[in-house]
């Protein structure tokens, strides 16, 4: 399955994504408001260059079975860039995907950061500094974390062929090496 491949050939990135933003810090509960606004700005600078891109190289299948309506995360932390009072930015590298299979690799990544950020949102809320902070971007599925994700990877490892892995796999790359660069 295409989303088993994804998670063991991108592992060194998802690592290197939680090293970036000192995951470890959120779990003992030293994360501040300073570490929290980085990881808003590099995720904002994420969707920023890579949502619209994703969704208009997706096929109206997917735009259905994906609910594509649903899942657009760019308002949302723009809500949270205005509530830390953080300035938009931008990058000064570009972001393509080839082609639909590519999409789908880069939707992965943010898919997954969507599923632990309900963690980080539940963690950080019980964390000391962060009472007044809403989060817009990391619990933007509420209590339908589990299914959207569920839905997502359930339709990636339906519709995705074995000879197709690669270019999915690419995506996810391409998504990650972004995110991991923006600073």
């Amino acid at each position: 399955m295409v989303s088993e491949y994804l998670k063991k050939n991108t592992a060194e990135y998802h690592d290197a994504a939680e090293k970036l933003f000192n995951s470890e810090k959120i779990f003992n509960r030293t994360f501040t408001l300073e570490d929290y606004k980085k990881i808003i700005n590099t995720n904002y600078l994420m969707l920023l260059h890579s949502e619209d891109k994703i969704f208009n190289n997706l096929s109206g299948k997917y735009a259905e079975k994906l609910q594509l309506n649903n899942r657009k995360k760019l308002p949302l932390i723009e809500k949270d860039l205005e509530s830390l009072s953080l300035e938009n930015q931008t990058v000064s590298h570009d972001l393509e995907f080839s082609n639909e299979h590519e999409a789908l690799g880069a939707m992965y990544v943010i898919e997954g950061s969507t599923l632990g950020g309900n963690v980080i949102a539940k963690q950080l809320s019980k964390t000391e500094g962060f009472d007044q902070v809403s989060f817009n971007f990391f619990g933007c599925y509420q209590e339908n974390t589990g299914p959207m994700w569920k839905n997502f990877k359930e339709v990636l490892d339906t519709e995705v062929s074995e000879e197709n892995y690669n270019e999915v796999l690419s995506g996810a790359k391409k998504l990650y090496t972004f995110l991991l660069n923006v600073n």
